[in-house]
C-alpha cells in the first residue's frame, strides 16, 4: 500500500513537472500584447500641464516601449480615440484633451503621436493596433471638457446621454457611416497593423432605460424586440468595418476585446459554464456570431477573473472561447491590474503565471493581452519579472493569419561582416545584408548559432533581432567570446509576418 502511494505521488509530481515545463516553453509564434490606455491618462501620456511639451511625451513613450520590449511584449494596443477625439492628426476628429489638456489643441511642438508610436514600435519588432472606442462620445458631462466644434455640438441629434456620459446612438445609420469613415481615415493614412475595439458597445447598464426608443420606432419595426434590434445595429457596424478595413488594406487585422462572458449556459445551451453579466444581453455584443461569420481576425475576451471564480471561472471561460473562436485567432485578455487585490483567487500571487501556463496548454489559444501598461511596468505581484525571466525570455513572432494572404518574400543576400571591433567587455561584429530587388519585404529576423549547433529556425532562443523596418539591413552583435564560432542567418518577413527561407550563413570565429 505504501509503495503504491509513493508511486502515485511520484507519478503526480512528474506529471505536474512535465506540464509546467511544457507550459513554460517559449513558442516561436505567440501574440504578446499590452493595452496602453490614454483615457484619463491611465498609462500614457502623463496628465498634461502648462509645462508639458511634445518632446517629453515622445521620450515617455519611448521609455514605455523600451520597457515592454525588455519584458518580451510584441504588440501594443494604443488607445487613439478615447472620447470621440484623436491621438492622430490625419483624421476628421479633434485632438484629444488627454494629449494636450484642451480638446482641439494640437501638441507643441507639433508631432503626430500615432505615426510616432508606429515607427518606434516597428523598430522594436512590435505590432501597433490602433484602439478605438466606437460609441463613447464624452467621459463626463463637464461642459468645458468639450470643444465648441466637437461633434456632440455640431450633430447633437446623433447622441444620447446615459449615466454620466454621452454616447453615439448606434441605431442611427448616419452614426454608423460616420464611425466607419473615422476609422478608415486611420487605416488609409497610417501603417497600422490592426484596428482594435474593446468591450464598450452599448453602455454598461445603469438604473435607467436606454433613451433610444425613438430610433427603435423609426428603424426597428422588423425586429421582434428592441434587444434584437440593438444587436443588429452593432452587428452591422462590425460587418461593415471588417469589409471596409480589408478592402482598404487587406493586411490590416480587425479584432475585438469583448466582455469575458458571451452568454451563460442558463441563458443559452451554447453558452459558458458561468453566472455573470452577459455581453450578449447587457452590451448587445454578439461576439460569438462575429467570429463564426469570419468578420473578425481575432477575438480577445477580457478574462479578468481567477480560476474557479463562481460567477466567471477563468478556466471554463477560456475553454469556451477556444471552441467558439471560429478558427480565427484567440488572445486572452488578462487583468494585471488585479494582481495585488486582497480577494479570493488574487491572494495567490501565482494566479497570473498559472493563467499563462493554462492558456499555453490549449492549441486554440494564440497569446495574451495585458491590462494595462502601467500595471505591467509597475511589476505588480512580480508578474513582469515572470514574463521577462520565464515565459517571454525569448523573442516571438506574431502568429500568421493565412486567411489574410501571403506574399512570397525572397531571403536576404550578401550577408557579410561590415566591421569587427574590440571592446574591454568583449568583441563586436557589425553585420550587413541586402534584399533582392522587387521582393515585398517588410522586416527581418536575425538568428545566431554557436559552434556546431544545427541551423534550426524553429528555436526562438536563437533569435537575436526582429525588426519591422525594411530599411534596417544591419545588425550589431556584441559580447562575442573567444574560442567560439558564431553562425548567422537572416530571414525576411512580409507584411503579415510570414517568413522567408534563410539567407546563406555567415561564419565568424572569435580568437
Amino acid at each position: 500500500m505504501i509503495k503504491k502511494y509513493t508511486f502515485l505521488l511520484a507519478f503526480l509530481f512528474t506529471t505536474t513537472l512535465l506540464w509546467a515545463q511544457q507550459a513554460n516553453v517559449s513558442p516561436k509564434r505567440e501574440f504578446r500584447g499590452v493595452w496602453v490606455a490614454t483615457v484619463e491618462n491611465i498609462d500614457w501620456p502623463s496628465k498634461p500641464t502648462s509645462k508639458t511639451n511634445a518632446v517629453q511625451q515622445q521620450q515617455e513613450l519611448v521609455q514605455l516601449l523600451d520597457a515592454h520590449q525588455k519584458t518580451g511584449i510584441n504588440a501594443i494596443m494604443l488607445q487613439v480615440r478615447p472620447a470621440t477625439d484623436a491621438f492622430y492628426g490625419k483624421g476628421r476628429e479633434e485632438w484629444s484633451r488627454f494629449l494636450t489638456g484642451t480638446q482641439g489643441q494640437a501638441p507643441t511642438p507639433y508631432y503626430d503621436p500615432l505615426a510616432f508610436a508606429i515607427t518606434e514600435a516597428h523598430k522594436r519588432g512590435m505590432e501597433l493596433h490602433a484602439w478605438f472606442n466606437p460609441y463613447r462620445a464624452t467621459t463626463d458631462l463637464v461642459d468645458n471638457h468639450v470643444s465648441p466644434t466637437h461633434i456632440t455640438r455640431t450633430h447633437p441629434e446623433w447622441f444620447f446621454t446615459y449615466g454620466s456620459k454621452k454616447y453615439f446612438n448606434p441605431g442611427l445609420p448616419e452614426v454608423r457611416a460616420y464611425i466607419v469613415q473615422v476609422i478608415l481615415d486611420a487605416v488609409r493614412n497610417y501603417d497600422l497593423d490592426g484596428v482594435h475595439f474593446d468591450d464598450y458597445f452599448y453602455p454598461y447598464p445603469e438604473k435607467s432605460a436606454l433613451p433610444d426608443s425613438a430610433a427603435y420606432r423609426q428603424y426597428g419595426s422588423r425586429f421582434a424586440s428592441i434587444d434584437d434590434w440593438r444587436r443588429h445595429n452593432v452587428d452591422t457596424l462590425i460587418y461593415t468595418l471588417s469589409d471596409s478595413i480589408h478592402a482598404a488594406k487587406s493586411y490590416v487585422k480587425f479584432g475585438v476585446s469583448p466582455f469575458g462572458i458571451w452568454r451563460n449556459k442558463a441563458q443559452d445551451p451554447a453558452g459558458s459554464e458561468s453566472n455573470g453579466l452577459s455581453g450578449y444581453s447587457a452590451l448587445y455584443a454578439d461576439a460569438r456570431k462575429w467570429m463564426q461569420q469570419g468578420w473578425l481576425d481575432y477575438v480577445n475576451p477580457q478574462l479578468y477573473f481567477p480560476f474557479h471564480y463562481p460567477a466567471a471561472p477563468y478556466e471554463k471561460l477560456l475553454d469556451w472561447w477556444s471552441v467558439n473562436a471560429g478558427g480565427r485567432h484567440l488572445y486572452i485578455g488578462q487583468g494585471v491590474y488585479r494582481a495585488m487585490e486582497d480577494r479570493e483567487g488574487w491572494r495567490d500571487r501565482q494566479q497570473l503565471p498559472n493563467q499563462v501556463r493554462y492558456l499555453r496548454q490549449n492549441d486554440r489559444v494564440h497569446g495574451s493581452v495585458y491590462f494595462s501598461s502601467k500595471s505591467l511596468t509597475d511589476n505588480l505581484a512580480g508578474f513582469r519579472d515572470s514574463l521577462q525571466q520565464d515565459f517571454y525570455r525569448y523573442p516571438a513572432l506574431q502568429p500568421v493569419m493565412p486567411w489574410l494572404g501571403k506574399q512570397e518574400v525572397a531571403p536576404p543576400v550578401n550577408l557579410r561582416e561590415h566591421k569587427f571591433l574590440f571592446f574591454s567587455s568583449g568583441k563586436k561584429t557589425k553585420l550587413r545584408w541586402q534584399m533582392p530587388a522587387g521582393s515585398p519585404v517588410y522586416g527581418y529576423v536575425v538568428y545566431r548559432f554557436q559552434d556546431e549547433e544545427p541551423f534550426d529556425l524553429s528555436r526562438p532562443e536563437k533569435i537575436v533581432k526582429i525588426t519591422f523596418d525594411q530599411t534596417q539591413t544591419a545588425f550589431d552583435d556584441t559580447g562575442l567570446k573567444p574560442g567560439h564560432t558564431y553562425h548567422y542567418v537572416v530571414t525576411a518577413l512580409d507584411r503579415l509576418k510570414n517568413e522567408s527561407t534563410a539567407s546563406a550563413a555567415f561564419k565568424k570565429k572569435i580568437r
